[in-house]
């Protein structure tokens, strides 16, 4: 501390701890954790840092940048495509981010409808013509005995003054294009079903082979109890899997929700899959469950088990 103040002495130069940017970008992400908003745009947005930082927020569905320099945008704009892990694990939410071309001067219907929006230097004329109210805050506190000069970085935050289901008769709407679209990503989300459905696939495969394994696991520790040898436990393994009646598939799929065997193939009900905490929440209903497998999971003849083979385990053992 007595160096940091002896620089700041001889340099006059004051140093914030943490930065000053990281203390802007923190305050909006306050206010994103306390307002929960669902479209946020950022005007001025230069390399996108702030909008990187945002689209892992889970309450976020649209993300919007506004800069006056395309270049800045481009040089940085690639962070904020998708990463090959929200391919294999899509949110739950849906995400849209999009960089436009332009000045924060012009009117645009793209930039129509936002929760939050991020600027810098506002007037308080902005927020008498749209009948928003504002509170000025900031971050960076000036040094101690001149308090007066108030924060490094101001900061206004709006607030609607009436409800959202009505609009203030002196807000007029842009209805003509002033932006170009320099950057659109969507990203993959349960809510699209094409990646709703690979991911129950995935899951329920995933599951089945769970089961399966414990199962097989199951009989051979069974046998393990009456005899030692190798060779004698794999035939008894093959006894125990052989022992149900021909028939066995109506039953797994008819009677029970536990895995059942016959032969070198197990049964594992869709109802016992759909048990499980995980696919039970992506799917919601088993009706949803069935018609999502549907064409893409080997399943019984009337469609109410997965089928899997037991060959290869049984080698193993």
């Amino acid at each position: 501390m007595d160096k940091n103040f002896q620089e700041e002495q001889c340099t006059g130069v004051i140093k914030f701890t943490p930065p000053l940017y990281k203390q802007r970008y923190q305050f909006v992400k306050d206010l994103v954790g306390k307002y929960k908003p669902k479209k946020v745009a950022d005007l001025g947005c230069a390399d996108c840092t702030l909008l990187w930082m945002l689209k892992s927020y889970n309450c976020i569905e649209v993300l919007a940048g506004l800069d006056i320099c395309a270049s800045v945008m481009k040089e940085k704009m690639h962070r904020l495509y998708p990463l090959p892990g929200d391919y294999l694990q899509p949110a739950e939410r849906s995400l849209t981010v999009t960089l436009h071309h332009g000045s924060v001067a012009h009117e645009d219907p793209c930039m129509l409808g936002f929760d939050l929006v991020t600027c810098i230097e506002l007037a308080l004329d902005a927020a008498k013509r749209y009948d928003y109210s504002v509170e000025f805050t900031g971050v960076g506190n000036p040094p101690t005995g001149v308090e007066d000069v108030g924060f490094c970085t101001q900061i206004a935050v709006f607030v609607k003054k009436y409800p959202q289901t009505s609009e203030p008769a002196q807000s007029k709407k842009p209805t003509e294009a002033a932006y170009k679209t320099v950057f659109k990503a969507v990203y993959p989300s349960l809510k699209d079903e094409k990646y709703l459905q690979n991911a129950v696939v995935t899951e329920v495969m995933f599951t089945a082979h769970v089961i399966k394994r414990s199962l097989l696991d199951h009989l051979v520790s069974e046998q393990e109890n009456y005899n030692d040898d190798p060779t004698e436990r794999k035939l008894q393994l093959q006894r125990s899997v052989n022992c149900f009646s021909e028939d066995l598939e109506t039953l797994a799929v008819e009677k029970s929700v536990e895995p059942l065997t016959n032969g070198s193939v197990v049964y594992i009900p869709l109802r016992k899959i759909f048990s499980f905490p995980k696919v039970n929440r992506l799917c919601g209903t088993f009706e949803k469950l069935c018609e999502l497998i549907t064409g893409k999971v080997t399943l019984s003849s009337d469609g109410s088990a997965v089928v899997l083979n037991t060959e290869h385990e049984n080698e193993e053992n």
